[in-house]
Formats: structure tokens, sequence, C-alpha cells
């Protein structure tokens, strides 16, 4: 009499009706981020700007780049590839003065899914002589001056032109509201309120950008 044979199934071949395996499958993308754990965003020309962090989850030898926006498009200006844990410094030499957005990219491979971390602005400075004025009376580029004008005047940019000022460690972004310094080597005088704000002092150098 013959008896039907009922061959071996290995475990875990055959799932119940209904049941669709959870397992995810060999080979699917992690989930990866960036930390960040100082930026020197605010330096003079000349010098680099910096960024440190960790690509997470602990992710070595990847590449991060960080990018600058130019014309609506994102261009690298640094890479650095990943060391151990997924740290990574970053270094860049700007060309020149000037503020644009910044941010940090990982575009990802065939591991890890690509991540963006923006960063803000990076800020480039150069070094002018400045002083202050105050008093009233009218100003060159119109309208009275008054303890409470936020502004600076320069001998020879458009009226209204925006000029960033940082000094120890205060930045304020102010419109060239007068004619001014008329002392040799001076390049800004500042309002009282502008001056007030950075916490200058009657004359030094101050940083400047536009």
């Amino acid at each position: 009499m013959y008896v039907p044979t009922t061959l071996a199934q290995p475990a875990g071949a055959l799932a119940p009706a209904g049941i669709v395996s959870t397992v995810p499958p060999i080979g699917s993308p992690v989930s990866s981020a960036m930390s960040v754990h100082s930026a020197e965003l605010n330096v003079l020309d000349g010098h680099q700007a910096t960024v440190s962090g960790t690509l997470r989850p602990g992710l070595a030898g990847r590449v991060v780049t960080l990018q600058a926006l130019e014309n609506h498009r994102w261009r690298t200006v640094a890479r650095a590839r990943t060391r151990s844990a997924g740290r990574f410094l970053l270094r860049y030499l700007p060309h020149r003065t000037g503020t644009e957005r910044v941010r940090l990219r990982f575009a990802g491979d065939l591991f890890d899914r690509g991540a963006n971390r923006r960063l803000g602005w990076l800020n480039v400075y150069r070094l002018a002589e400045a002083s202050w004025y105050g008093g009233g009376g009218s100003m060159a580029c119109g309208g009275s001056l008054t303890s409470s004008t936020m502004g600076v005047a320069n001998k020879t940019l458009p009226c209204g032109t925006l000029v960033t000022l940082r000094y120890e460690g205060r930045s304020v972004r102010v419109p060239v509201v007068d004619r001014g310094p008329y002392v040799a080597g001076r390049e800004f005088d500042l309002t009282q309120a502008t001056k007030q704000a950075l916490g200058f002092g009657d004359t030094g150098e101050v940083w400047s950008s536009r």
C-alpha cells in the first residue's frame, strides 16, 4: 500500500494565512541625524570658520559637507570624513566678506539615509576704525538724529546701505543714516543708540560686513 510522504518544511518558512512578516529587509537604510557641538560662524576675513559635531548613530567613515546658499542653490564649500563614533570637524576659509546661509549635509548611502542641518548665517567681517557721535540736528540722509536713532555715518556708502557691525560678541545690522566721520583713518561714526547696543567705547576697531 502506498503511503504519501510529507516533506519537512524549514522552521519559519511558512507563515499562517493573513500574517505579514514584520522583519525588515536586509540592507534597509538606517535613519541618520547630525548634532552640532560647536560652530564658529563669525570670523574675520582671512580666518577659518569651523563646525564640529556628530553624525548619528555613530556613523564613522562617512562624508559630511558644509554648504552655502548662493543664487537659490546650495554649493559645497568644505567636506570632512567622520571619525570614530561619527565625530567630524569642518573647516572653511571664506574668500570674501559678507553674509550667507549655511547648512550641514550628509548625502546618505546604501546603508544610511541622508540628513541636513541648518546652521544659520556665516558672517565674514573686516576690521574698521570707528568712533561715535550724539546730539541732535538733521542727518544727511534725512530725518533728525536722536538718542534712539540706530545707524552709522559713512563718507561714501549710499544712504540706507545696511551694515553689520560686531564688537566683543555683540552684533547689530544698521543703515547708513549720515555722512562722516571726518577724522583721518576712521570709517564709521556710530550713533549713540548703536554705540550702546554694541557696548562700544569712544573710539576703536569694530568688525564690519555688508
